[in-house]
């Protein structure tokens, strides 16, 4: 059984996309970001975090019972990384939004996913990072893009998948990244993860 902590529906439409069948559990993880905490490890512990909350959970425990597969639990957490090292999560506001665009524009930054799968007694994490170029923006074209509602909620102010698709000429990486989830990442753990537990159920059985 595979259950994926987070309610974002764009992870769970690249799940779905992926061939998955999974259960979503949101998490109540605080995403605030620790003082002198570097990209990388802001993502992976949130990601732990997140996964960890949900293996921990009532809800799990009742899908658990109706379940002959032991849970995976799936988290993650992606966040955007300015060309002057500032760490973009989601904005506060419009004007927000319109600072994040600015730092964005004419130049190429990090978007980085952080991934974390719970399988019985292990934790296994593991980040992905896509650079991105984003066009040079005029003041009129972010005002446009902010008033359409797309950024909030967002990383860093933009979905590559919605029209902001229209704004990055490139990216080096993992384009699922940039939306949400690294899926060739993400895959290889969970199939890692159903190995190592068949493994220990066919020794338990002996």
């Amino acid at each position: 059984m595979l259950v994926l902590a987070s309610a974002s529906p764009r992870r769970r439409d690249l799940l779905t996309q992926a061939g998955f069948e999974f259960t979503a559990l949101p998490s109540s993880v605080c995403e605030d970001l620790l003082p002198g905490e570097n990209p990388v490890a802001y993502v992976l512990r949130l990601a732990r975090e997140k996964a960890e909350s949900v293996a921990a959970s009532s809800e799990l425990r009742a899908l658990a019972r109706h379940d002959d597969e032991p849970p995976l639990i799936l988290g993650a957490d992606t966040t955007v990384v300015a060309p002057t090292g500032e760490i973009l999560v989601k904005p506060e506001d419009d004007a927000d939004a319109v600072r994040m665009l600015r730092l964005l524009s004419g130049a190429v930054h990090q978007v980085i996913t952080g991934v974390a799968l719970v399988a019985g007694e292990v934790v296994e994490v593991a980040a992905e990072v896509t650079h991105v170029t984003m066009l040079t923006l005029s003041e009129a074209e972010i005002a446009a893009y902010v008033a359409t509602g797309e950024p909030h909620g967002k990383a860093g102010a933009y979905a590559i998948q919605g029209r902001a698709g229209r704004l990055i000429p490139r990216i080096h990486g993992c384009y699922f990244n940039v939306v949400g989830l690294p899926l060739a990442l993400v895959t290889s753990m969970i199939e890692g993860a159903r190995l190592r537990l068949n493994r220990n159920a066919r020794l338990t059985a002996r």
